[in-house]
């Protein structure tokens, strides 16, 4: 089972630097588990899972767009899980920012021509409804650049959708996010 999606993502993990030994590890925890799972991309991947997540930034306003998880109930960036039809992990990123933000057009990868995560996070949600178990999302993180004249519109995926600047974080946000929005600031300058 696995594919095209499956062999992306190892090649993103294998050429991607960790900036700590933390993600290090997780970084090689991911490859392990693609490595045991060529099934590890999907959502029926037990008990984990890679998911695609992107923090959609605008850089001319310093402010990130951030979703308030109707699971979680926390703002976190957009993304979730990987779909038959991503080919790449960048590409499933970018697809979720644009599914969940209703910014149509405009939304790019960064850095443009050779998308990098950004960084690692793992979680236990649950995918599924109250009753069943948890699972646990690999899930490897990017930045999106919005264009100036975004307009974002809410998602049946969103409890609620809302810009924030750099150092305005809402306190619903975990050390997670809190991370991926100052690594964005500094790489965004």
């Amino acid at each position: 089972m696995s594919g095209p999606l499956h062999a992306d993502t190892v090649r993103t993990l294998r050429a991607w630097t960790a900036p700590d030994d933390e993600e290090e590890l997780l970084r090689r925890d991911y490859l392990d588990h693609l490595e045991a799972r060529p099934e590890g991309v999907w959502r029926s991947c037990r008990p984990a899972h890679i998911t695609a997540s992107a923090l959609v930034v605008d850089v001319e306003r310093g402010r990130v767009l951030l979703t308030l998880h109707p699971k979680v109930g926390l703002w976190l960036q957009l993304g979730g899980h990987c779909e038959p039809e991503d080919a790449t992990l960048a590409g499933a990123a970018l697809r979720e920012a644009v599914e969940e933000s209703g910014i149509a057009s405009g939304l790019t990868l960064y850095p443009a021509g050779a998308p990098a995560p950004v960084k690692l996070d793992r979680h236990a949600v649950r995918c599924a409804g109250k009753d069943q178990p948890e699972n646990t999302h690999l899930d490897v993180q990017y930045l999106v650049l919005a264009p100036p004249d975004a307009v974002e519109r809410i998602s049946e995926e969103s409890l609620e959708l809302r810009w924030f600047g750099y150092d305005e974080l809402p306190e619903l946000t975990d050390r997670s996010v809190r991370v991926l929005v100052a690594r964005a600031q500094k790489l965004l300058g």
